[in-house]
């Protein structure tokens, strides 16, 4: 019997070699292409003293770091208020009352079509928000609304014969959710609720059109309202990296997270004191027979 897998054949010399030749042309171009960008940067001037002085000063900085931390503190709310919002969706739209089922569904539905940007326009300008409130008011609408539904396909893709063995022994579904479906969804839903926080993080930046002074509106005044031969080119080469490496750190903290939970058992071995005859789990209802 070959040795191969459930999809394909292990690759032979030949295949190997041609992978091999891909893989090297590939990397090439790449290179080329990098080059390539390089050398418009250098025809062009961009890495000319005249255009990255004035990162040099200090007013310059403190803009920079001022924009960066009210990028953070609009993420750090939106984020916040995201997850609650999308665990009080989820659970309405888990509801055995068909009302709150279709009023969670038809919010779900409709912050989730809606553009992120118009929201935000619409609660700064019709509402009268102030920038902040507006901003983050629009990222909590919509990427709760995707949370909802993050949270919701989480707790279904929990086995079903979970749920029917927790009903069995007499829990009631407050407790199925929290002792039983909640802790088991977390570790299909914690990648996808971290890829949807950095979607988050990076529509912050939407905030500038509003004038909210965040990262980019700080680049931006650096790039067009300052007599430095315009340094477009050098701020989105400041600021791109930056963003870029806070979306990578919460990636990597997903994925850190998702290999914790692989590693760990489904159950831990703790010391607790004996529970009470008649209790299944702490707060729970007596088992039949007893009182």
């Amino acid at each position: 019997m070959t040795d191969s897998t459930a999809l394909y054949d292990i690759a032979g010399p030949r295949t190997r070699r041609r992978h091999r030749l891909y893989g090297i042309m590939s990397t090439l171009a790449i290179l080329a292409l990098i080059g390539w960008v390089l050398y418009l940067l250098f025809d062009t001037g961009q890495f000319t003293a005249a255009k990255w002085s004035p990162f040099e000063y200090k007013g310059i900085q403190e803009l920079l770091l001022r924009g960066l931390g009210n990028t953070l503190k609009a993420f750090a709310y939106a984020a916040g208020f995201s997850l609650v919002l999308g665990g009080i969706l989820a659970t309405g739209r888990l509801s055995e009352h068909r009302a709150v089922r279709w009023v969670s569904t038809v919010v779900v539905e409709f912050f989730r079509a809606m553009p992120v940007l118009v929201m935000i326009f619409f609660i700064f300008v019709a509402l009268k928000v102030q920038a902040l409130p507006a901003l983050v008011a629009g990222l909590t609408l919509y990427n709760g609304s995707v949370l909802a539904e993050v949270f919701r396909t989480g707790v279904n893709a929990v086995d079903r014969g979970q749920r029917e063995a927790a009903y069995a022994l007499g829990l009631r579904k407050t407790q199925v959710m929290a002792y039983v479906l909640v802790p088991q969804g977390v570790r299909a839903m914690l990648p996808t609720i971290i890829s949807q926080l950095v979607v988050a993080l990076k529509d912050t930046s939407l905030g500038y059109l509003i004038t909210y002074e965040e990262f980019l509106h700080a680049g931006k005044l650096i790039a067009s309202n300052l007599d430095y031969d315009l340094p477009f080119i050098p701020v989105v080469m400041v600021i791109s990296p930056i963003y870029i490496g806070m979306c990578m750190l919460l990636s990597w903290f997903a994925n850190w997270m998702a290999r914790r939970q692989r590693r760990s058992p489904k159950t831990e071995a703790v010391d607790i004191a004996p529970a009470e005859p008649g209790t299944l789990l702490p707060g729970g209802p007596p088992a039949p027979g007893r009182t």
